[in-house]
């Protein structure tokens, strides 16, 4: 993983952070935010992936179901953010949108992800910061915007 800061102002910063083939990408991207100390951040990506594991969020279990992907495919979309979880460490959230060979896409919360050959990742740290809290109605730590 090599990154680049490539504008700053007003006390935003926006990045570039290339990975490379093997690196995987919710590691890359925890590892980076505990680097930059990012405390409210959102990003996005392209590129490809030789292995990924989504997941669909099932409501009624509180559960992420997963989704196995061991096919070469395309990003065709990357999205997410970055916040401080309830436990005040980063939270990384991660949604994809991926491309197979046939052209049929699936999607889902990125869990993990090997990349081949690159993904080439844009994330834009805000001034301020972001904090979720446990959501008891779906079992989850989502942003509050109040605190």
């Amino acid at each position: 993983m090599d990154s680049k800061l490539i504008h700053s102002a007003d006390g935003a910063q926006t990045y570039a952070v290339i990975l490379e083939t093997g690196d995987e990408v919710m590691a890359c991207l925890k590892s980076f935010a505990a680097e930059k100390e990012l405390r409210a951040a959102s990003f996005k990506a392209i590129g490809a992936l030789s292995r990924a594991t989504l997941a669909f969020f099932d409501w009624e279990e509180k559960r992420y179901l997963p989704i196995e992907v061991d096919e070469q495919v395309e990003v065709a979309s990357l999205t997410g953010d970055i916040a401080l979880g309830p436990d005040g460490n980063p939270a990384i959230h991660v949604h994809a949108v991926l491309g197979r060979r046939d052209g049929s896409a699936m999607a889902g919360h990125l869990q993990s992800a090997l990349v081949r050959p690159t993904l080439e990742i844009v994330l834009t740290e805000s001034p301020l910061h972001l904090r979720k809290r446990f959501h008891p109605e779906s079992g989850l730590a989502l942003i509050d915007p109040d605190l």
